[in-house]
């Protein structure tokens, strides 16, 4: 039997605007005031539901109508939510209205989709919490059983630290180096553990849909649901789950209604269906049912981002580095301050999206990183990020 379990990460950043070096002391409005930061945000949310959230919505709804084992997952940031809130009240109540059908799960994530686990585990544990508060509140579920990390970032020792706190299951990038010749078909354990289960994504399939569907110099070009079904059926006997992870914008927004991905969608859980031995999970049930076969060791950080799956995509020049360290630097500062505007501030700033738009790795990755990104250059992503970081360090001094 192969189980399909699809997840698919929601997220959009509060981009901060241009931030200039005489905004320092006179202006702490960075993300939500009435000039073209308030109206970027707001046009991207309304861009990108009613080009992906929206349809896609509207047709996963009437997929888990019209196919009672049809299940999928999501994980959505405490970030787009409160823009759900604010721009677009109809999406948030689309996704509620998934998550009502009972067949579909919503993992635990960093509320700001941060990457404080590899500068505070404090501050981690407090944005999980923070999260799981969101979830409740806006879709009335318990704290979720899987946890899923920004970006897919991960390691053994978050695998410790996400048991500790409770968690059944953990979602990683099926990455070759830490596979080695096995497959990304079965759960595993994390090396260090003693209960938790690890779902790894099987990144050639998820890729196939998310990255080159629409590619006409791809040999397998035109991708249609029988084809991709068949890949799937293949794998019967030779895996246990097949992980499918991906961004929701994938449909509509990356893979644009002209590419015909709607219709693949429409088309795909019927044709996985017509094989006997399929079905569909979700990641709770994927690590209750399935016993682990072996276990994994990831002593470094793997993430989905970027061909190399590591952290470089936030992590790898001087800028990057010079802001994360002067960020963190003010934590201690913004946890005693009383001042509840410039704490939410700060975990505004320790979204991972500051950091990438900051990355010059660009050659082939280059048309990802300048998605979505509201700044001409690296260098002025960091240099107006570095300017509110100032003009916070003068708030703490006279507010903290």
């Amino acid at each position: 039997m192969s189980s399909i379990c699809f997840y698919f990460q929601v997220h959009q950043p509060l981009r901060i605007k241009k931030y200039r070096y005489f905004d320092i002391g006179t202006k702490s409005a960075y993300f939500d005031d009435d000039s073209e930061s308030n109206l970027n945000n707001k046009r991207i949310i309304h861009k990108v539901a009613g080009k992906s959230y929206l349809p896609t919505n509207k047709l996963l709804l009437e997929l888990i109508k019209l196919h009672p084992e049809f299940k999928v997952s999501f994980s959505l940031s405490g970030l787009a939510i409160e823009q759900f809130e604010r721009f677009s009240p109809e999406t948030l109540e689309s996704f509620q209205r998934l998550v009502d059908t009972g067949r579909v799960e919503v993992l635990s994530e960093t509320y700001y989709h941060s990457l404080s686990f590899l500068h505070s585990k404090d501050e981690f544990k407090s944005q999980i919490e923070l999260h799981a508060k969101k979830l409740k509140a806006v879709f009335g579920v318990n704290k979720p059983e899987v946890f899923r990390n920004t970006e897919l970032i991960y390691n053994n020792d978050l695998a410790v630290e996400v048991e500790k706190m409770g968690y059944k299951g953990i979602l990683a990038e099926g990455a070759d180096h830490i596979l080695g010749w096995r497959s990304p078909n079965f759960v595993y354990s994390p090396v260090g553990v003693k209960k938790i289960k690890i779902l790894l994504k099987n990144y050639k399939l998820s890729d196939d849909i998310a990255f080159r569907f629409s590619e006409k110099t791809w040999k397998e070009y035109p991708l249609t649901s029988e084809k991709f079904a068949s890949w799937a059926n293949a794998i019967n006997g030779n895996g246990e789950v097949i992980n499918l992870f991906m961004d929701y914008e994938t449909f509509g927004e990356h893979q644009w209604e002209d590419t015909g991905i709607f219709n693949f969608l429409r088309a795909l859980p019927g044709e996985l269906l017509k094989h006997p031995d399929n079905d569909f999970v979700t990641p709770s049930e994927a690590v209750k049912r399935y016993k682990p076969v072996g276990a994994i060791d990831a002593p470094n950080y793997v993430s989905w981002a970027d061909v190399e799956r590591d952290l470089s995509a936030w992590l790898s020049n001087s800028m990057q580095e010079d802001a994360m360290k002067k960020l963190y630097a003010l934590e201690d500062r913004v946890q005693k301050s009383k001042n509840r505007k410039i704490k939410e501030d700060w975990r505004r700033l320790t979204t991972s999206d500051h950091f990438y738009y900051m990355c010059v790795k660009w050659f082939n990755d280059g048309d990802v990183h300048a998605y979505f990104n509201p700044y001409d250059s690296p260098y002025d992503a960091f240099r107006y990020y570095m300017n509110v970081l100032a003009d916070m360090e003068i708030r703490l001094t006279k507010n903290g």
